[in-house]
């Protein structure tokens, strides 16, 4: 916002006519007022009715409906971001359960897919090449920002977007999107967020031989490379910002677990796909163990899917196993993780690090000497009263299998929560119908609620944009040296005490239309939580009197020409 000073209401700029019209932060199009117009030289710029942002959504909001598929609905609205940022998130926030599947997941994955080609130009972005690795500091020179105008940053390096995997510097996207659930959810002030992407290259072979794709024209680089990279970009973006949040998204696997591990007790920042799901995953677990009357110390789970996310979800439940009196050994014996191998077992030679916790003795399962122990396998041995899918195989979760667990189980607890939709390895439907209905399901990607026997049963959706932005939201406001488990615990719970389970198919997690008051409350408890540990480094008295006067709303400034 070069040539600008604000406060929460008013803008003085010196910004005129197109420039000022081209500014997506400022631009009020039909709503700048005649003194406006005369005042910021926009006289004859602008069609002569002047029009409220009520009326202006509503324009908007009937283009959007006019568009004939929710790709070509994601470009419209991206276009609109880029134009006009105040209107952009009044209408979102207007109809947030029916836009929100649109700007961000599912329908982000195609336009992370199509991003160089339909590439017209950047966004507010910033892209960090390898091969330009020396120039870094200028890049973030050439933002012209003072060191407080940032303050949280989504990093990608685009390995493991979503479940389409690895995209090159189109993940730059995924960053865009989740800042913006960060403002429609939470009400993160636009004007002070950084999508950034790290390009290091790409092993996608699709984008390597399009003509039209933006990013370095190589194969990933690796290993100390990669990792003295990633330091390099983290003492660059501190030097600049050194109060921001740095949220990473979207890594893969081993990447993710290791930048983590380095940098979660030293600076503010968290992984979502981690730390986020996991803790996202710990509010539905809660919803579930109350709704069948089983405590979590006393559940068996099983995690198909044991990458980043699945490892991250048994990282978070085991700890609030650990809270409820467990021994960490007790705790990580209450877990049975399968990945492409399957089983996970203490003497393959295919297990990572952050996987050996959860890995079985040989002995439990003696008779698969010779073979993997797959699923179902698992299942018939195990009788699990938890299933959970983190892993982008789509209907994994079949008939046989869901049967099988539930003659055991009288309550089932049952989350698919891969997503886009398409990879959802089982839909809600099925589950209900397999189990007599008396399954609880949590999914990943938005469903449409479930009549069977008479019941409708609305379908919790375990979306990680019902914490993170109140959880980062937090972060901003009390600058905590790091994101603690105590943090995380409490936003956990501040998401579980959302629901209400007094009534027979009643949802497992907050429904979306409550995202704003959800965050709100996350961001609140996430703070106390801050405070009650010492690690804050700013002083609050009153948490929600904080938070209101944090969050910003879509409304637009007074703007004041500034000489």
């Amino acid at each position: 916002m070069s040539n600008i000073s604000t406060d929460r209401k008013t803008v003085h700029t010196k910004l005129r006519g197109r420039e000022l019209l081209n500014n997506p932060i400022l631009n009020k199009g039909t709503a700048f007022s005649k003194e406006e117009r005369e005042e910021l030289g926009l006289i004859g710029l602008l069609p002569s009715q002047i029009e409220d942002i009520g009326k202006q959504e509503v324009r908007c909001y009937k283009q959007f409906l006019s568009k004939p598929d929710n790709f070509s609905k994601h470009l419209y609205l991206m276009d609109l971001y880029d134009i006009n940022r105040t209107l952009f998130y009044k209408v979102v926030t207007s109809h947030i359960k029916e836009m929100l599947p649109i700007i961000y997941t599912p329908t982000i994955g195609t336009g992370v897919k199509k991003y160089s080609e339909e590439f017209k130009a950047p966004l507010d972005s910033l892209y960090l090449s390898i091969d330009d690795k020396e120039n870094m500091d200028k890049a973030f020179d050439n933002l012209n920002l003072k060191e407080d105008d940032i303050e949280v940053m989504v990093i990608t390096d685009s390995q493991g977007i979503l479940g389409i995997g690895d995209w090159g510097v189109n993940g730059v996207d995924i960053s865009v999107g989740k800042l913006a659930v960060y403002t429609a959810a939470a009400g993160v002030d636009p004007s002070k967020v950084l999508p950034v992407v790290l390009d290091v290259g790409t092993d996608n072979r699709e984008l390597l031989d399009s003509e039209l794709y933006l990013g370095n024209r190589h194969e990933r680089i690796q290993d100390k490379e990669y990792y003295d990279f990633i330091d390099k970009f983290v003492k660059s973006a501190l030097k600049k910002f050194p109060k921001v949040l740095v949220h990473w998204e979207d890594f893969g696997r081993e990447n993710a677990h290791k930048v983590l591990e380095k940098y979660k007790d030293k600076i503010l920042t968290f992984n979502d796909d981690i730390q986020g799901t996991g803790a996202m995953i710990v509010s539905a677990v809660m919803s579930m163990s109350k709704a069948s009357n089983t405590p979590l110390k006393e559940q068996k789970i099983v995690i198909f899917g044991a990458g980043t996310a699945g490892i991250g979800i048994a990282n978070q439940i085991s700890s609030a196993m650990e809270r409820e009196g467990l021994s960490k050994e007790e705790a990580k014996n209450r877990f049975w993780c399968i990945d492409r191998y399957g089983l996970l077992i203490e003497d393959m030679e295919t297990l990572t690090d952050f996987q050996k916790p959860y890995a079985r003795k040989r002995s439990e399962f003696a008779d698969f000497k010779d073979k993997n122990v797959e699923l179902l396998d698992v299942v018939k041995i195990v009788k699990p009263t938890m299933l959970i899918g983190c892993s982008g195989v789509t209907g994994a979760f079949k008939e046989e299998v869901i049967r099988e667990m539930a003659k055991g189980v009288k309550n089932p607890a049952i989350m698919p929560i891969s997503n886009p939709t398409s990879l959802s390895e089982a839909v809600p439907k099925d589950l209900i119908e397999w189990t007599d209905g008396k399954g609880l399901v949590v999914t990943g990607s938005p469903f449409e609620p479930v009549e069977y026997k008479g019941t409708i049963y609305k379908i919790g959706q375990a979306n990680n944009a019902l914490l993170f932005p109140g959880l980062g939201f937090g972060a901003m406001i009390a600058k905590p040296r790091y994101v603690s488990e105590k943090m995380l615990e409490a936003s956990s719970k501040a998401v579980a005490e959302f629901v209400d389970l007094s009534e027979k198919g009643a949802p497992l997690l907050p429904e979306v239309e409550k995202l704003h008051q959800v965050s709100q409350a996350v961001a609140t408890k996430v703070i106390e939580a801050a405070l009650e540990e010492k690690i804050n480094t700013v002083e609050i008295k009153d948490v929600r009197k904080t938070v209101e006067k944090a969050t910003w709303h879509p409304e637009y400034y007074n703007i004041i020409p500034l000489d």
